[in-house]
């Protein structure tokens, strides 16, 4: 059997006000063309169809054009939400992708044996998914908990909600058929990309889960969340594909993939990457103030899209930047100046000094308003427990 896996589309991705669907959609005819060409015989896709909650009607065509190219070739898939769905929209879009071949599980449910799905191939071989959709943390460890628990207990709560999914997810398994569990979460270990969402990713990161908890009866793992490829287990194998083209700048220069699984009933699998081209590359370049023009002239027909960073002197006027940097490189979406800003700035913008939690805070105040006083009690006693637990490793 041959399971194409890929994940992480994030269709509707809108990058510093240039809208990268067109690019997203060329990567999906790229991976239902691979998906013939490779003769899959079933596509799983971990997660993240969607950028937004509300994404927009071309995203949609760009999602739905893909699943409508492998009915096409009669190919079929296995689908869950992520984080970045909506879950209720994507579970009410279910029956109907499902005349297409699409089996996708957007809600958990009470019973998690319901979120089994099986595929029968064109050879007689059947495939046994485990489909676990991402499941909300503050589903599993209750408000309370997070008011009075300190950071290890919420993390505790969380794998043991999620231990037991796992667990019955298993108890579907059967040996005469090839069993692999999918689901969108961030395993111990797990390297992202240098986002521009770090500090997102850095506070999601107390809520992770053990390899060890990875059921044994799966041949394989097919995991979305984390947009960088790599492997995240070895027993059972487990692996993220990352996302289909260069999201943001933090990813710019990863190589994207899909992964190809070859399995058959009882026996080991074997992963294969397989490269994707589509989608514009993503470059940052760093400038000295005085080199603008001489620096960035090379990229003036760079095809793909460029971040500049301007180092200058404190105190440095620079009225027109911007344009300079334009008229070299059109593809230039961002310019920034570097670390040196902070002498260039009011002192209440400043962040030098700033502790961590109220760095958080000021991340906070930027884009929804005021800070609740239990979320910021809650990451204060996370800071100071992830702290704790630092210094105890130094000593």
């Amino acid at each position: 059997m041959r399971v194409l896996h890929t994940a992480d589309f994030h269709a509707g991705r809108n990058l510093r006000g240039f809208d990268r669907t067109p690019e997203i959609h060329e990567a999906l005819v790229e991976i239902a063309g691979l998906a013939r060409s490779e003769k899959a015989d079933v596509v799983l896709v971990s997660g993240d169809l969607f950028d937004t909650v509300n994404p927009s009607a071309e995203a949609e065509a760009a999602v739905f054009d893909f699943f409508l190219r492998l009915r096409d070739a009669s190919i079929p898939a296995v689908a869950i939400a992520g984080n970045h769905d909506s879950a209720a929209r994507l579970h009410s879009l279910a029956g109907l992708l499902g005349w297409v071949g699409v089996q996708l599980v957007a809600q958990p449910t009470a019973n998690p044996l319901e979120m089994l799905r099986t595929v029968e191939t064109r050879q007689g071989e059947r495939l046994t998914v485990g489909a676990l959709p991402f499941l909300s943390e503050r589903r599993l460890v209750k408000a309370a908990d997070l008011m009075g628990g300190d950071v290890g207990a919420w993390r505790q709560k969380y794998r043991e909600g999620m231990g037991f999914f796992l667990r019955k997810l298993a108890e579907g398994f059967r040996g005469d058929s090839v069993n692999m569990l999918m689901l969108h979460a961030t395993m111990d270990g797990a390297v992202p990309s240098g986002s521009e969402r770090t500090l997102q990713f850095d506070l999601m990161n107390a809520y992770t889960l053990s390899p060890l908890q990875l059921p044994a009866g799966a041949q394989y793992v097919a995991l979305g969340h984390v947009h960088k490829p790599q492997p995240a287990g070895d027993m059972p194998l487990a692996h993220y594909p990352g996302s289909i083209i260069q999201l943001d700048f933090g990813e710019g220069g990863e190589k994207k993939q899909v992964n190809l699984v070859e399995v058959e009933a009882g026996r080991p699998a074997r992963v294969i990457p397989v490269p994707l081209s589509s989608g514009r590359e993503l470059r940052t370049v760093k400038v000295n103030l005085d080199q603008v023009e001489s620096r960035l002239a090379a990229l003036t027909n760079f095809p793909g899209l460029v971040k500049v960073v301007v180092q200058a002197p404190s105190g440095t006027a620079l009225p027109g930047l911007k344009d300079r940097v334009l008229r070299q490189v059109p593809g230039a979406l961002a310019v920034e100046l570097d670390a040196l800003q902070d002498d260039l700035v009011l002192p209440e913008l400043r962040r030098e000094g700033l502790s961590l939690a109220e760095l958080y805070e000021r991340f906070w105040q930027e884009r929804r308003g005021e800070l609740p006083d239990d979320l910021r009690a809650a990451f204060r006693e996370a800071d100071e427990a992830a702290r704790g637990e630092a210094e105890e490793v130094v000593a």
